[in-house]
């Protein structure tokens, strides 16, 4: 008996199945004004959009053999996309998932003004949008308008049919009781009726709330069904990103490359050409002018001093020493303490963060270049250089560094400048490069703020 009695007490307890269903209902119940909210306008709502895509993509079609109804019909095919829009932000009051679009891309890649004018003719998308707008949405609203009245009005009429009753006129109508049962005493035909009456709206009324998220949710499904992402499409997208960011990065790398070229060229190639010719000539003078030759000798120790040096700051293109041996934190703080303009660095976030090396180098020319630009062209007292993570509900986890200056301001990429390679390195990390040109400043709106983000994870 004892261990039975134990055993009760040790077994975890688990919500009634009543209770459960309770809490649903519940939650029904609190979904009924975004539903009505969408149901109640949804007839009127598509009968216009259903008129003016007939009219204007008839009126298209009668007018193609003049050309001009091409055009016309372009414009009943945007009149239909924006009733489906409409229908998609309209869903959003009812609380249900929201709907990601698909791309609404044409068939053919338009060369010119006019082709692009004329795209959507070979877009599959936009003729759904028209099928969906003159024809599909029409049916499925007035089914669920007619319901979603019947319903209220039962629930309403049928629960409130004690007070109403009474006002009619005598013999104006007949009870649903007196109707069934004719022999009743019309005072008892009375109470029978409102009791019959207040049944049926009781009926309407504890039904209402799933019926209502019935109706809402056949149209969520025909409209995802018929215009949400699809797999396929997901994956083409997610392609063609990757595709794109590789390419900016293949682009960045190979100017990267280009202007390590030109530096070893304009410097240490220069030197040491220098150096070889002071070697020579030293080489010559050792025998009949040691003191010259013994002065050209420490002029090309120099030179030789002067090339490695310059080596070496080229080699932190490549790879900074400080980025590798403590990393992104430190060789940020340097570069700001570096900088010409005082910079002052807020990376804590950076610190709790797994980049991946080349992330971290990547940034770290971002900023470098950055930096390097406020130095030269902003004009600027001070700068700052900051960290931040975000969480968007599409995007996930990003991080944000931000390069910003109480300069003149007027920051924008140009091309064939400094930023626009930038936006290249940003893609090729993933993320991108967004440009604010006058930020808000301790206060005031001035300087210039640019910030790369890239995804984590």
């Amino acid at each position: 008996m004892t261990t039975t009695i134990s055993r009760a007490l040790d077994t975890p307890t688990t919500p009634d199945a009543s209770l459960r269903g309770g809490r649903r209902y519940g939650r029904l119940w609190s979904d009924v004004p975004g539903s009505l909210l969408f149901l109640l306008p949804n007839l009127p709502i598509a009968i216009v959009g259903s008129v003016l895509a007939v009219t204007i993509l008839s009126l298209g079609f009668g007018l193609a053999i003049l050309g001009i109804g091409i055009v016309i019909g372009v414009g009943g095919l945007w009149v239909s996309r924006a009733w489906v829009h409409l229908e998609i932000v309209r869903l959003r009051t009812t609380g249900l998932r929201p709907i990601r679009l698909g791309a609404w891309r044409s068939s053919i890649e338009p060369s010119t003004t006019f082709g692009a004018v004329l795209a959507p003719l070979a877009g599959p998308r936009w003729w759904l949008a028209a099928l969906h707008t003159v024809i599909v949405n029409p049916i499925i609203c007035g089914i669920t308008w007619g319901l979603t009245i019947t319903w209220t009005v039962g629930a309403v009429a049928g629960c409130t049919a004690w007070i109403w009753v009474d006002l009619l006129p005598a013999g104006s109508s007949s009870g649903l009781a007196e109707l069934l049962s004719p022999a009743l005493d019309p005072a008892d035909a009375l109470l029978a009726d409102k009791l019959t009456n207040l049944g049926i709206g009781l009926v309407f009324l504890a039904t209402l709330p799933p019926v209502l998220r019935g109706m809402v949710l056949l149209h969520h499904a025909v409209a995802s069904a018929m215009f949400g992402t699809r797999p396929q499409e997901e994956l083409r997208a997610a392609l063609v990103a990757e595709q794109r960011a590789r390419g900016a990065a293949v682009a960045a790398e190979a100017g990267a490359v280009r202007r390590l070229e030109r530096d070893i060229h304009d410097g240490p190639q220069q030197r040491l050409v220098r150096l070889q010719m002071d070697l020579a000539a030293a080489e010559r003078r050792l025998d009949t002018d040691p003191a010259s030759a013994r002065t050209l000798v420490g002029e090309a120790r120099a030179q030789a001093a002067e090339t490695l040096d310059e080596l070496r700051a080229l080699s932190k293109g490549l790879m900074p020493p400080l980025l590798q041996d403590r990393g992104l934190v430190a060789a940020l703080e340097d570069l700001a303490a570096r900088s010409a303009v005082p910079t002052r660095t807020e990376l804590a976030v950076i610190a709790s963060l797994q980049l991946p090396r080349e992330t971290e180098r990547g940034l770290y020319f971002v900023v470098a270049e950055l930096l390097t630009n406020v130095s030269k062209h902003a004009a600027a007292r001070v700068a700052r250089v900051e960290a931040a993570t975000t969480m968007a509900p599409q995007l996930g986890a990003r991080l944000i560094l931000r390069v910003v200056d109480d300069g003149r301001g007027g920051a924008h990429v140009e091309a064939g400048h400094g930023l626009a390679g930038l936006v290249e390195r940003a893609q090729g990390l993933g993320g991108g490069l967004t440009i604010e040109p006058t930020p808000v400043w301790e206060g005031a709106a001035r300087g210039s703020s640019v910030s790369v983000s890239i995804p984590l994870g």
